[in-house]
C-alpha cells in the first residue's frame, strides 16, 4: 500500500527527483543505478527485491524507462500524488536545459560554430548507441526465438519497412507466444483468414501528421503515438524519430535529428527530452510544448494503470514473451538506425574515425558516455577554428 501524500513526504519527493533531474547523467542504467542508491540503500523507502520488481514493470509498459521507475517510487512513497511529483521534477530540468539549446541552436548567430562541433559530437553519439546495443545484447540473445526475431527486424528495417508496423508485429507474436503457454490443454486453435498486408507494411497509415501542414496538434499527435508504442531505454526513441520526421514526413534531416540527440546526450536526466529538441525545430515553441507533451503523457498513463499491480506483473507468463519480443526487436531497431546514419556522418573520413575511438574508448576503458561526449565537442572546435 502506498503511503498518504502529506505535504512534507510529497515535499521530500519531489527535491529528490529535481536533484536527480538536475545531476543524473549517463542515460536509463545510470539513472537506475543512482535511484537505487538513493531509495533503498540510503532512503529505505522500498527494499531491493521492491526494487527489482519496480525496473522490470518499467520495461513491461512503454515510455521512458528511468522516468516511469521514477513515477513507480513517487508512488510507493506518497501515493498517487507522489506518482506524479516524481515524474514531472524528474523530467522537467531536461526540458528546460533542452528546450532553451533548441532556440539557441534555431535562432543564433553562432550556429555555424557550433556545427563543427556537433558535426563531432554526431559520431561519438552513436558510439554510445552501439555501447547501449552491446549492453543490452542479452535481450536479443536470450532465446533462440527473439534472436530469430532480431534479425528478421533489423532486415525489414534496412529493407524500408516502418519500423512503427515492426514493433507492432514483434508485440503481436509476444502476446500470441504467451496465450499458447497458457492455453488450456484441450484448447484448440481458432483459423481465421488471411488479412493482406502487403501495401500498409510498406507504407503504413499510422499517423495524423501531414508533411505538408505541421501544426502544434500535428507534432503532439505524432509524438503521442510515438511515446506510446516506444519500449526501453530512451536510445530506441532514435528509430522512431527517424521513421517518423526523416523517412515518412521529411520534414527534418539526420544531421538535425543526430544533433537532437546529442543535446538530450549531454544534458541530464531522461533522453525522451530529445523530443523537446525536435519539436522545437518542427513548430517553434509550441511544437517544443506538444512534442514534450504528447511523448510524455503516455508514460505518465502506463504508469497510473499498473503502478498498483506491479507485483502481478513482474512473474506473468502471459506478459513476459511481450517483454522479450519488445526489447530484442527495439535493440535490432537501435541497430539499424546506427548503420543507416554512419552513412550521413562528416565526410572525409573524420566521422567515422570519431566513431571508431569513441566505442574504442566506451568498450575498452572505464571513461563514461559523458567524458566522450566532451572529447568529441573538443576535437571539433579545435578542428574549427
Amino acid at each position: 500500500m502506498a503511503a498518504i501524500g502529506t505535504p512534507p513526504i510529497l515535499a521530500e519527493v519531489g527535491r529528490l527527483f529535481l536533484r536527480l533531474g538536475c545531476t543524473a547523467f549517463g542515460g536509463p542504467a545510470a539513472h537506475i543505478a543512482v535511484m537505487e542508491d538513493e531509495v533503498v540503500a540510503r532512503r529505505g523507502w522500498v527494499s531491493r527485491e521492491q526494487f527489482a520488481d519496480l525496473v522490470a514493470a518499467s520495461s513491461l509498459i512503454p515510455g521512458p524507462n528511468s522516468t516511469e521507475l521514477a513515477m513507480h517510487l513517487g508512488y510507493r512513497r506518497a501515493g498517487w500524488p507522489g506518482l506524479y511529483v516524481a515524474g514531472v521534477a524528474f523530467l522537467m530540468p531536461a526540458v528546460v536545459m533542452v528546450w532553451g539549446l533548441a532556440w539557441l541552436y534555431a535562432t543564433t548567430t553562432l550556429r555555424v560554430d557550433a556545427r563543427a562541433v556537433l558535426s563531432a559530437i554526431q559520431p561519438a553519439v552513436l558510439a554510445i548507441v552501439v555501447q547501449a546495443i552491446w549492453r543490452l545484447r542479452t535481450a536479443i540473445t536470450r532465446t533462440r526465438w527473439t534472436a530469430a526475431l532480431a534479425a528478421a527486424a533489423l532486415a525489414a528495417s534496412l529493407a524500408g519497412v516502418s519500423e512503427l508496423v515492426v514493433l507492432g508485429l514483434a508485440a503481436a507474436l509476444g502476446v500470441g507466444l504467451g496465450i499458447w503457454r497458457e492455453r488450456p490443454a484441450d484448447w484448440a486453435p481458432v483459423v481465421f483468414p488471411p488479412v493482406p498486408l502487403g501495401p500498409a507494411v510498406a507504407h503504413p497509415v499510422v499517423g495524423a501528421v501531414s508533411a505538408a501542414v505541421l501544426t502544434p496538434w500535428s507534432v503532439f499527435l505524432s509524438f503521442a503515438k510515438i511515446g506510446s508504442l516506444l519500449f526501453g531505454s530512451g536510445y530506441v526513441l532514435l528509430p522512431a524519430l527517424r521513421g517518423e520526421f526523416v523517412t515518412r514526413l521529411g520534414v527534418l534531416s539526420d544531421a538535425t535529428l543526430l544533433d537532437a540527440l546529442a543535446v538530450g546526450q549531454v544534458t541530464p536526466g531522461p533522453l525522451f527530452a530529445t523530443a523537446t529538441f525536435v519539436g522545437y525545430q518542427l513548430a517553434g515553441h509550441a511544437g517544443a510544448a506538444a512534442a514534450t507533451a504528447g511523448i510524455f503523457l503516455p508514460a505518465f498513463a502506463a504508469v497510473t494503470l499498473t503502478a498498483p499491480v506491479v507485483g502481478r506483473l513482474r512473474h506473468s507468463r502471459l506478459f513476459s514473451p511481450l517483454l522479450d519480443a519488445v526489447q530484442a526487436v527495439a535493440l535490432a531497431l537501435m541497430a539499424a538506425v546506427v548503420l543507416q546514419l554512419a552513412a550521413s556522418l562528416a565526410p572525409g573520413g573524420s566521422g567515422i574515425a570519431i566513431l571508431m575511438g569513441s566505442i574504442m574508448l566506451l568498450v575498452a576503458t572505464p571513461i563514461g558516455s559523458g567524458w566522450v561526449l566532451l572529447l568529441a565537442a573538443l576535437l571539433g572546435w579545435l578542428r574549427a577554428l
